[in-house]
């Protein structure tokens, strides 16, 4: 099993949501709001008449935990999903899941997700 985590643009959230619906990919996610900055580090705003420089910029973190067999086309469908080609588009990291537990049912592994 691997968990997929994916940092992307506020705006694209509702296109990964309904990407992964149309491709059948409803067995659950979770979206975090989270703050950070990469390349595209800051950029400047005037708030009444005073200069603020933003350094940590709002994005989502999008986690998913799926079977081995999945990661290539999940990874496609969020890159699919969010791309606009420009600075800020994210992140994807994918890490190894050593066990799943459903709370529940005590399910574990493949049959817990």
């Amino acid at each position: 099993m691997k968990k997929i985590e994916a940092i992307i643009r506020t705006d694209k959230l509702e296109d990964l949501k309904r990407a992964f619906s149309t491709k059948g990919f409803t067995h659950g996610m979770t979206v975090s709001q989270v703050l950070g900055y990469g390349k595209q580090i800051a950029f400047t705003e005037y708030v009444r008449g005073q200069k603020i420089e933003t350094t940590l910029l709002s994005k989502i973190k999008i986690e998913v935990v799926c079977i081995d067999e999945e990661v290539d086309e999940i990874v496609n469908v969020i890159i699919n999903a969010v791309k606009t080609e420009e600075v800020g588009d994210g992140k994807i990291f994918v890490q190894p899941v050593e066990r799943v537990i459903r709370i529940r049912t005590g399910e574990e592994d493949n049959l817990a997700l």
